[in-house]
């Protein structure tokens, strides 16, 4: 695939999962936390609020992910909200500012998503696993090592699977700054990213 559409997409989606998921969210609930639903991911606490594809599904309404965020609000019934009064971090995105995602792309991200699900509740079945939308990934913490799916960032374009220690580690094992990255790529199923979180559990 394309970067550049992978790349695309992905900064669409995480406009959407900071203004039309996970700020109404909070809006109503001061709540930020997001979830893998099938074929995205959507409200740890609204009924009915999520990403499925390419399109906002808001209760009964269905509404493509096209125009402006303001404009898929507006007919899902949803207000926008960013959450920069909640966090410093995350994507710069504004009401205003045109979406424009890729359905090859974002089911490809969904997948990642719903791959890395499946392994972390296997991995660790009494942590919560949470898709923050702030960095716009799913993990947990279990003993001071983060573990999750990021579906693409500066160190990496394509979805990627990690582990970070909060404690610098060195080694061929730690790759990445914040520890060890494994390209989604590589890990066909849950199974096999749920065997690269055990690795990375057991060099520790």
């Amino acid at each position: 695939m394309d970067e550049s559409v992978l790349i695309r997409t992905r900064s669409a989606l995480h406009g959407a999962a900071e203004l039309l998921v996970a700020g109404p969210q909070y809006a109503a609930s001061a709540d930020i936390r997001l979830r893998v639903t099938p074929g995205g991911f959507g409200t740890a606490t609204l009924p009915d609020l999520r990403i499925d594809g390419v399109d906002l599904v808001a209760g009964d309404r269905r509404v493509p992910l096209a125009g402006t965020y303001a404009d898929i609000a507006a007919a899902a019934g949803v207000v926008c909200r960013d959450l920069l009064d909640v966090y410093q971090g995350g994507i710069k995105v504004a009401e205003t500012d045109a979406v424009d995602v890729d359905a090859d792309a974002a089911r490809l991200l969904a997948d990642a998503f719903a791959r890395g699900d499946a392994a972390l509740r296997s991995f660790a079945p009494d942590a919560e696993v949470v898709l923050w939308p702030e960095h716009f990934d799913i993990g947990i913490t279990v003993d001071e090592v983060n573990y999750g799916v990021s579906p693409g960032d500066g160190f990496l374009a394509a979805p990627y699977a990690y582990v970070g220690p909060w404690t610098t580690r060195e080694g061929e094992f730690w790759n990445g700054p914040f520890g060890a990255a494994r390209p989604m790529s590589e890990l066909p199923d849950a199974a096999a990213v749920e065997a690269f979180f055990r690795e990375g559990r057991d060099r520790l």
